[in-house]
């Protein structure tokens, strides 16, 4: 079992290099107005990352005011607006968007062996909606904030709050279009621009990940769209559709918006969950244990996410039968993500381990993701969900989904694509130290909120008991670490861009089309249309890649 693979570099530069995507055309206009899928993927890296640490500075200004039991750094407005603007900010501009976005948009036409998306010009447009909808949250950020929570529950969003609701719903309204359009991309050319060769037990999991997203982004997005386009007009025009007052149901606003913020979280997590298949894939030089099991896991979590939103609902007084259904359902969908896990597990067992970044990202996501998920069924079932619930548990679940899961994954896709990104390695050790970094900051944040839940502090408070403080300066400790961990990747992978070694086309030595186009790749991907005859991950076809 080796420690790490020692990657391939580029062979020494000429004087001139060669023609890529990258310096096809170095203009503003060049990259503003391409309508390549690369470039688009570029894009987004850039505005989520933007938002990423927007959304972060955020957390670090509330998690430094819960260190002491009273009000001493902000008062319980500016405490609302602030935990507001970071769920607003991670959730619907940094987490829904972020994979799809970047490492989808980059890969998933490279991946299938076309020359780009099906719709070239929709996928820039999505970009630009993203983008219009992130201006609408810095115009709230700077103006004064939103202090209804991310789920903006009625009526008190539709009637009573006095902060920029209107603006935040526009801006996730136009963003809602976004993830619609790149979903509707990613089905038409998975479905219509696969290679000759490329058959549907083929497709790298990534893709099947992606395209089970896809799924959820056309189907669940709109439910979305309308229900923030009423919740503007019982605000606007005074209708009764949520305010009792009026004679509407606060409770159908609950119902409208988890149908589609339940499956929303697969949004997030699934092609994660793809990410996380190639990454045990290629440092255990194995095919993925079950494929055809893990690829039809994907398609399950997609189709019974759109079942479980009840259970965000146990204590709104919904009938005890209903509660009954949906936390059965709720414990049924755990059934293809532990598959997944399992099968991972079983990957790296039979396989050649090499602890490369990428694979301590996947290795992370693993641990936490796991934790996230069997608190879930905690939360899934009626006796314990109503003594937890809208406490600190529920905040220290979602977070082991979301930033244990999702961000790792997003992170150990970004070190093992940048070569092929960018045509450059970055530093192998300080990314490792990041990776561990990143897992202990992560750890020391969110499992002394498990304990904070249990004891019963509720989450959106400012100020609480003084018996609750040991556990919460904890909390911030990690929140500091974590902090500081983020800003490793982000500083070495821009030095990377000049002075990181120059990477071959496939430096990790993987299998997959991606990897035989040259890194960076041309703007047409391929010099020639590949022709697939080989299944997907298929390391002991070549006599060096096999294993003992």
């Amino acid at each position: 079992m080796s420690a790490v693979i020692e990657h391939e570099t580029a062979p020494a530069p000429t004087d001139r290099e060669p023609k890529n995507y990258l310096n096809a055309a170095w203009t503003v206009r060049s990259w503003l107005l391409t309508v390549d899928h690369k470039r688009i993927g570029l894009l987004y890296l850039a505005g989520i990352s933007f938002f990423f640490f927007l959304g972060g500075a955020a957390a670090v200004v509330f998690r430094l005011e819960l260190m002491t039991p009273q009000s001493d750094l902000v008062e319980a407005e500016t405490y609302n607006k602030l935990f507001t603007l970071h769920g607003i900010i991670m959730i619907f501009f940094f987490l829904v968007p972020g994979i799809p976005g970047v490492l989808g948009n980059f890969l998933v036409p490279i991946m299938i062996g076309a020359r780009d998306m099906a719709f070239p010009k929709l996928n820039l447009m999505s970009w630009y909606l993203f983008m219009i909808g992130g201006c609408f949250t810095l115009f709230v950020t700077v103006s004064g904030g939103v202090d209804t929570g991310w789920t903006f529950y009625t009526p008190y969003s539709s009637t009573y709050s006095n902060t920029y609701v209107m603006a935040t719903a526009v801006g996730i309204f136009i963003t809602g279009f976004s993830s619609i359009l790149t979903g509707l991309n990613f089905i038409v050319t998975v479905h219509k621009m696969r290679c000759p060769g490329m058959t549907w037990f083929r497709l790298p999991l990534f893709i099947w990940a992606n395209y089970a997203t896809a799924l959820i982004m056309v189907l669940g997005t709109p439910v979305l769209a309308i229900t923030i386009l009423l919740v503007a007009l019982e605000r606007g025009l005074g209708i009764g559709i949520f305010d009792p007052r009026l004679g509407g149901d606060p409770v159908l606003f609950q119902h409208l918006f988890w149908f589609y913020s339940h499956p929303a979280v697969y949004i997030m997590v699934l092609p994660a969950m793809g990410v996380i298949s190639e990454l045990v894939a290629a440092f255990s030089r194995n095919r993925v244990f079950g494929y055809k099991l893990v690829a039809f896991a994907s398609l399950a979590i997609a189709v019974l996410g759109f079942l479980v939103w009840g259970h965000h609902m146990f204590v709104s007084g919904q009938s005890l039968y209903a509660g009954m259904v949906f936390s059965v359902l709720s414990m049924l969908i755990a059934i293809p993500s532990a598959i997944k896990v399992f099968n991972w597990a079983l990957t790296l067992w039979r396989g050649e381990v090499s602890f490369n970044t990428p694979l301590l990202y996947a290795l992370g996501f693993l641990g936490l993701f796991t934790i996230g998920g069997l608190t879930g069924l905690f939360l899934a079932t009626l006796g314990v969900d109503v003594h937890v619930h809208d406490t600190y548990f529920v905040v220290a679940h979602f977070h082991y989904v979301m930033v244990g899961g999702t961000v790792m994954a997003y992170l150990g896709g970004i070190h093992y694509w940048w070569p092929k990104m960018t045509g450059r390695m970055y530093p192998e050790g300080w990314a490792r130290f990041s990776a561990v970094l990143v897992f202990v900051g992560f750890n020391l944040t969110f499992f002394p909120q498990f304990i904070l839940g249990y004891l019963g502090m509720p989450r959106r408070y400012h100020v609480y008991d003084e018996g609750f403080q040991v556990l919460n300066v904890m909390s911030s400790a990690g929140a500091s670490i974590l902090g500081i961990a983020y800003l490793f990747p982000i500083t070495y992978l821009i030095w990377s861009l000049k002075y990181g070694e120059k990477a071959s086309a496939n430096p990790w030595n993987a299998v997959g089309l991606e990897w035989m186009t040259s890194s960076p790749p041309p703007t047409e991907n391929f010099t020639e249309t590949p022709i697939v005859d080989f299944e997907a991950y298929e390391y002991h076809r070549n006599p060096a890649d096999a294993h003992g």
